[in-house]
């Protein structure tokens, strides 16, 4: 299908990419929106490593200019496609120089107007756009930091004193937690004693009160994860028995009874909904799905037990056997949608996440044969995907080693404060 007319002709899929990113230069709305359309479903549909080689900055710099077109130029629909685009692009490219140029170029303008008042209903699409660059090109703990922070400030905006925060509504909480969530599922040894991580916990145990089932399910979800990667300082035994405690462990001894009485508090809370009956209206299907995260995670309280998936991928069984990837699992099976099974299939990027190797299957047992585009990309020493693999591991490796989020943890506060 012509991306600007109604004539039906058959072109290859790199034809109509050079067709749809044309487009994107039109004046008319409706021709840019069908434009974004067509690439998302062909990225979705196949790896696009070649045409990413040649036009990569100029379908970054096309998505991003209908952004910063703003409300007057461009609609709700347009900004939501080009913020998804962006993402797919990022997972397309992998861990690289490309994702890094995607990241910087692209975490300003989200800032920005995830920040914007009059942009509150088209915040959705950002925040899973903002997630998904940071998880791919973000390099490492403070600029996760950075984009959790301002994925936080979406519904703890930083306000003056004479101004009143609009109530956050219940699929925006969901969003904001999950894909806040999913950039937490990379970091390690949190320090729970600090006020940030104290007052996040009693947060998200207040979402699970809420009546929307999404909220209490991503709520759920973030406080597994949070106790799951955290620690809580424990105060000196040998100084309480002699009372002879410094001012510091007092405070330690402080935080840490506040925190044992806030998990006891979230375990109730999960119990009371691993067993919520249906109420009128409810969804059997969503109620399912809450009544099993809750048992998952009152397992995890009671006996340590993180949840494992497996999940047919094609013939191959892809497994996870913690909260970190189970969140990371369903974050980008969600934004992936329909592309989902075909990326897990031919991504290398998502192969190395959740070190998964699928079998190659061709008819006839060849190999089918690589461009010379195709084998830069991928059987040099020095390919992009290679270079790439080497990226991810090193930013892995940063990630895994000891950190206590002081800096993050410090500057929320404040805001909590």
């Amino acid at each position: 299908m012509s991306v600007t007319g109604n004539e039906e002709v058959h072109v290859d899929q790199e034809t109509l990419l050079d067709q749809a990113l044309d487009a994107l230069d039109e004046k008319r709305g409706s021709t840019r929106e069908k434009a974004l359309s067509v690439i998302i479903e062909t990225f979705n549909s196949n790896m696009q490593h070649q045409f990413v080689e040649k036009k990569f900055a100029t379908l970054l710099h096309s998505c991003l200019a209908s952004i910063k077109k703003g409300s007057k130029k461009a609609s709700a629909k347009e900004i939501a496609l080009a913020s998804h685009a962006i993402g797919l692009l990022a997972i397309t490219v992998g861990c690289g120089d490309n994702a890094r140029e995607i990241f910087e170029e692209s975490v300003n303008t989200l800032d920005e107007y995830l920040t914007s008042k009059s942009n509150a209903t088209k915040i959705p699409p950002f925040l899973e756009c903002l997630a998904i660059i940071t998880f791919v090109g973000g390099n490492d703990e403070e600029e996760t930091q950075r984009s959790m922070d301002i994925l936080w400030r979406v519904i703890h905006p930083k306000l003056g004193s004479n101004v009143v925060a609009a109530k956050p509504s219940a699929p925006l909480i969901t969003a904001v937690v999950s894909a806040w969530s999913f950039l937490l599922s990379t970091l390690s040894e949190l320090k729970l004693n600090s006020k940030f991580w104290q007052s996040s916990i009693s947060y998200l145990s207040s979402l699970l009160e809420k009546e929307d089932r999404s909220v209490r399910i991503a709520a759920g979800e973030a406080l597994a994860l949070i106790f799951d990667i955290g620690s809580i300082q424990k105060f000196s035994a040998a100084s309480e028995s002699t009372g002879d405690m410094t001012q510091e462990e007092s405070k330690v001894q402080e935080s840490y009874i506040h925190l044992q009485g806030l998990k006891g508090k979230v375990k109730n809370q999960v119990e009371n909904l691993s067993v919520e009956a249906g109420g009128k209206g409810s969804a059997k299907k969503d109620l399912n799905t809450q009544r099993n995260l809750f048992r998952d995670i009152l397992d995890f309280f009671e006996y340590g037990d993180s949840p494992e998936i497996s999940m047919k991928i094609g013939g191959d069984s892809l497994q996870t056997s913690s909260w970190s990837q189970m969140i990371q699992l369903n974050y980008l099976k969600h934004f992936l949608g329909g592309g989902f099974i075909k990326h897990m299939q031919e991504n290398g990027f998502l192969h190395d996440v959740f070190n998964f190797t699928p079998k190659k299957r061709y008819l006839g047992g060849n190999e089918p044969r690589m461009s010379s585009g195709e084998k830069r990309m991928f059987k040099s020493p020095n390919s992009v995907q290679n270079k790439a693999r080497t990226q991810l591991l090193n930013k892995q490796r940063l990630l895994s080693e000891g950190r206590n989020l002081g800096h993050y943890a410090a500057n929320a506060g404040d805001d909590e404060a």
